[in-house]
């Protein structure tokens, strides 16, 4: 025969299981809905031109990306080298209304082709604040 005081720590012991697997259930859907939310969110694709001289960090949302004719970084170096220059937005990391971090527009630059070596996809953790 059990003791009251075993009985009661085995209830702890489910009741405690019960209760991780409910926050770990709860953690799952937040981070999958904020995932799902983000995905709808992001229509600019970033993208690191490394220069003579630095690196820099572009935005283009799905409609230049089309004009330029492709959605990757081997469609945006082909358009630059092609044209010769592009306007573009330049892209750094700022804080958001709630303070969080957000890459969003710093200023719209013009690239030259003759000073950019090579075009890299970007990827960030921060939401991707699109431009006009």
């Amino acid at each position: 025969m059990k003791n009251p005081g075993e009985k009661d720590e085995a209830m702890h012991t489910t009741s405690l299981g019960t209760t991780l697997w409910r926050a770990a259930l709860a953690l799952w859907l937040m981070t999958a809905t904020h995932a799902a939310w983000g995905q709808d969110k992001v229509t600019t694709t970033l993208f690191k031109i490394i220069t003579v001289k630095d690196e820099i960090v572009i935005g283009l949302n799905a409609d230049e990306l089309d004009r330029l004719g492709g959605r990757d970084a081997g469609a945006v170096a082909h358009a630059l080298a092609t044209k010769g220059e592009m306007p573009v937005w330049q892209y750094g990391v700022r804080r958001g209304p709630n303070g969080e971090l957000q890459q969003a527009p710093v200023q719209k630059i013009g690239l030259l082709a003759h000073s950019s070596l090579r075009v890299e996809p970007y990827t960030t953790l921060y939401a991707i604040v699109a431009h006009e």
